[in-house]
């Protein structure tokens, strides 16, 4: 799929104006689209699925045009293979769960449409909730009817607009566990939306970063973790620490430097493009970092402000933005006086 478009919409009296300038490519697998609420996540899906015609630009899905605005082309909804699945489900309310696939499966021959009916029913674990309508449905079951109806006329790419939305830990498990199914099977491009960080890195083969209706940073998951490039873009991933420093040594055979940094010196990573007493931002994960019961290279003595229990670990929160995710094993020996260790290569360099 190869997406090019650009939408405004202009402010009014009670509303800001918005505008919506992506360009991207999504090979079969899964692209998520990552960033917080009102950044134009939907409204690419909805562009894509032709739900919203984009004011420039072009969509392709293979060889096929979807939309152009310059031929002009505009291909309806129902035309451009595309299964979307909605944050809120969208099955009619008036349908039973057999009845919802069988309208979504309408084009096919009446042989066919039966095969595959029974084939998703099967699939997706809904045989015995055939005759149910959607009010009958646990929110888990909706999202498996909604997730089968959008698959049933087999498209050639499959939007999902935040899936994994109300539904509680062991749903989301199965959610996920069923999407990594769905992409080994299908082998389509799979666009999937969300502001959930969790969500993002358990799915994506491929991240693209939304704020404010462009798109700020790309890559595979783990790398942007280990380069998140901008400030901006640390923010918007969530859970990096973001200091200020300066460079107050570079030793470039090593590849080390010597920075201050929270009020106090600490060796730093190599730095690219950088001269002594230039002001830079450096960035860390909370779980890169250690805290310990006494001095040492790169460590400071920090008073604890807040400690909040996590699944897996304890989060320790020593304010300015330093805060450590320590493993819950060491947290049960925490020591009454605590060092905080930044290691070097904990740091990243970012503009």
């Amino acid at each position: 799929m190869d997406v090019g478009i650009r939408k405004r919409f202009p402010a009014g009296e009670e509303s800001a104006g918005f505008h919506l300038d992506v360009q991207f490519e999504a090979a079969a697998g899964i692209t998520v689209l990552y960033g917080p609420s009102g950044s134009g996540k939907t409204m690419t899906l909805d562009s894509i699925a032709g739900f919203v015609m984009p004011d420039a630009g072009r969509i392709m899905l293979g060889n096929r045009i979807l939309f152009d605005a310059e031929a002009p082309v505009q291909l309806r909804p129902q035309d451009r293979a595309c299964g979307y699945v909605f944050q809120n489900y969208a099955l009619f309310p008036h349908m039973t769960v057999r009845q919802n696939l069988a309208f979504a499966a309408y084009q096919l021959p009446r042989l066919e449409r039966h095969r595959r009916i029974a084939e998703l029913l099967d699939r997706f674990r809904l045989g015995d909730l055939a005759g149910r309508y959607p009010r009958e449905l646990s929110g888990g079951q909706k999202q498996r009817a909604s997730i089968a109806r959008a698959l049933i006329a087999e498209p050639q790419a499959l939007l999902l607009d935040e899936p994994g939305r109300g539904l509680d830990a062991p749903l989301r498990a199965d959610l996920y566990s069923l999407v990594l199914e769905m992409k080994k099977s299908l082998r389509i491009p799979m666009l999937l939306v969300t502001h959930d960080l969790e969500e993002c890195f358990a799915l994506a083969d491929n991240v693209l970063i939304y704020d404010a209706g462009r798109i700020v940073h790309r890559g595979a998951p783990l790398n942007l973790l280990h380069n998140p490039g901008t400030s901006e873009v640390a923010r918007l991933l969530g859970n990096f620490n973001i200091y200020q420093a300066e460079i107050l040594a570079l030793n470039p055979a090593r590849q080390t430097s010597r920075i201050r940094m929270l009020g106090h010196d600490w060796n730093g990573p190599h730095l690219r493009g950088c001269f002594l007493g230039d002001r830079i931002t450096l960035c860390a994960r909370p779980e890169e970092l250690r805290i310990a019961d006494k001095p040492g290279d790169n460590r400071v003595r920090m008073e604890l402000v807040r400690a909040t229990e996590r699944p897996q670990s304890v989060r320790a929160d020593f304010g300015n933005e330093l805060i450590v995710d320590v493993p819950r094993t060491e947290w049960a020996e925490k020591p009454d006086a605590l060092w905080v260790e930044i290691p070097a290569t904990s740091l990243r360099q970012i503009s």
